[in-house]
């Protein structure tokens, strides 16, 4: 293995929800925003009106994750999803605690889940490509991190996904090159990625 390949960044972000107290009877696409908030951190945010019980499942789940209890997390993630269908976060943050906890099938499947509900999250976009790399689909991985930067270019863990992507499974230099620079444009402290930049330009030139 590439000891680069040890440095990828799985992108592990909580797909947080807004919730109403009231239920809605009529599944309907919530709204998803994306919202910078540091150079590491993106919040996720979907609208949606769902009962306070499912609401306090989300969140204790969230937080068994936290504490390490991943099989209780992740029950308890599965049933809200069967209680939320028309939402993505629980499902996306079921497939990250999947893909942690080394069911890729199960994360991948979750993750598709998410995307059928709303196709436009750029987190379970970027998380399939994760997936797509580890199992040695690396064509499809490129189509999902570009889909993932297709709904919001910013998203630069997508981007440092997809150039790495490209540079190491790909042998795409030129597309290495482009999305590294456009990732240190949002994440110029990145000695490692800017190291990386300096090498591939070398092996352009030669």
């Amino acid at each position: 293995m590439n000891t680069r390949d040890t440095r990828i960044i799985l992108i592990a972000l909580s797909a947080s929800l807004l919730a109403a107290c009231a239920t809605t009877t009529e599944p309907v696409r919530p709204p998803v925003n994306v919202e910078i908030q540091e150079e590491v951190g993106f919040t996720i945010t979907e609208e949606a009106r769902i009962g306070g019980d499912v609401r306090a499942d989300y969140e204790t789940a969230l937080s068994y994750l936290e504490q390490g209890r991943h099989d209780e997390g992740i029950e308890l993630l599965e049933q809200v999803a069967e209680a939320a269908p028309e939402l993505s976060a629980p499902r996306i943050d079921l497939g990250i605690a999947q893909h942690r906890a080394g069911d890729l099938e199960a994360a991948e499947s979750n993750l598709l889940l998410a995307l059928e509900s709303n196709p436009e999250q750029p987190v379970a976009h970027n998380e399939l490509g994760i997936i797509y790399r580890k199992t040695g689909r690396f064509e499809e991985a490129r189509k999902s991190y570009e889909s993932a930067l297709d709904v919001y270019p910013g998203f630069h863990f997508a981007r440092r996904n997809l150039a790495i992507l490209c540079d190491l499974y790909l042998a795409d230099l030129q597309c290495a090159l482009r999305n590294y620079e456009a990732y240190m444009k949002t994440v110029p402290s990145d000695e490692e990625a800017s190291m990386w930049i300096a090498d591939i330009r070398y092996r352009l030139d030669q």
